[in-house]
């Protein structure tokens, strides 16, 4: 099998050597190239042609996301970001995953190994196997007009590619939205700057879910990264719950963790999305769903960055249906809606 070839982009020697060390114990991957800076990057990719690049946030001549973004018009390719996990550094970066870089991971620093950092090399290689993200142009830009909800409780879980596909679903709900609880796998101190970014873009009011908040129509709950997995509690007043707890399906928060809860608290009355991601989470938790008699969507495999967790939730049946992403806002709110009808 051909091994993955990766630019390391990174101002600190240090850290391309850390980069390089971590990335070089995997047999399937092959260090092409350093760069110091987007000047030399430029040149190194002209001359390298690598398959995945690695890309630090903050560097001098041009900072990584100003760097990305010309990438990204002039030859789109998978990109890494290496971020500080700082307030600056989350705003950086989720600028970064909305240009269309394939993930981030974090810098370790000290003694801790950084987020996602630990599992670079599967980021890279799935990176490398990864699909370009659906174009703008092909989205479908259609709603449900006056939009009266049923009373269904959403839960949506999302991975790697999540960023855009969470803001593509959630840009189409109306105000009155339903109820909607989100996991998306994220470091701490980027979950309250996501909520705020996608608050700003979309109609509904869009939070990082607090312990105790009430599940509401017209909201959108984000799950707040780091040491908690959010649920959701209450069959007649619905609250969020934040758990303190180790990693469930190898994530904290855990997708699974959120469906279960709700396959507990709201049984038929939900509907279940599974996004785009690398590995399993999510697929029991939508399973419990689905048994639960809940109406369960999974995006489809043309649609997604990586096609992982939607295949693992379809294999084992909790999927009803696969939608493409352009149409899943409209999928979901079909099922919610009063009067419920199937969108296809």
């Amino acid at each position: 099998m051909k091994r993955v070839r990766v630019l390391v982009v990174d101002d600190s020697p240090t850290m391309r050597s850390i980069i390089s060390a971590m990335l070089g114990r995997d047999p399937d991957i092959e260090i092409a190239g350093h760069a110091g800076d987007p000047l030399e990057a430029r040149a190194a990719i002209k001359a390298l042609d690598p398959d995945v690049i690695t890309l630090d946030i903050e560097m001098p001549n041009m900072n990584g996301v100003e760097f990305l973004e010309r990438l990204m018009r002039l030859r789109p390719m998978p990109v890494i970001m290496v971020s500080t996990l700082t307030q600056e550094g989350a705003e950086l970066t989720l600028a970064a995953l909305e240009l269309g870089a394939f993930d981030c991971v974090g810098k370790p620093v000290g003694g801790d190994s950084g987020y996602g950092f630990s599992d670079l090399a599967e980021k890279v290689k799935a990176a490398a196997a990864s699909r370009p993200r659906v174009s703008d142009a092909v989205r479908a830009p259609e709603r449900i007009a006056d939009f009266r909800s049923n009373g269904r409780l959403v839960a949506i879980g999302a991975s790697t590619g999540g960023v855009e596909a969470l803001q593509t679903v959630l840009a189409e709900f109306p105000e009155n939205c339903p109820p909607t609880v989100v996991t998306q796998h994220m470091p701490a101190s980027f979950t309250r700057s996501f909520a705020e970014r996608l608050n700003k873009m979309c109609a509904p009011e869009i939070t990082e879910a607090e312990d105790g908040a009430p599940v509401e129509p017209g909201r959108v709950y984000i799950a707040p990264g780091g040491d908690y997995h959010l649920s959701v509690t209450g069959s007649g007043r619905r609250v969020c719950r934040l758990l303190a707890s180790g990693p469930v399906s190898g994530h904290r928060p855990s997708v699974d963790v959120l469906f279960r809860s709700v396959a507990e608290a709201a049984g038929a009355a939900a509907v279940g999305a599974l996004l785009t991601g690398m590995g399993r989470d999510g697929a029991q938790g939508l399973l419990a769903m689905r048994q639960a008699g809940a109406r369960t969507l999974g995006q489809d495999e043309d649609s997604c960055v990586v096609y992982g967790m939607p295949r693992a939730a379809w294999e084992v049946g909790a999927v009803e249906r696969q939608v493409p992403l352009p149409r899943m806002a409209l999928a979901i709110l079909g099922l919610c809606a009063a009067g419920e009808r199937e969108v296809v």
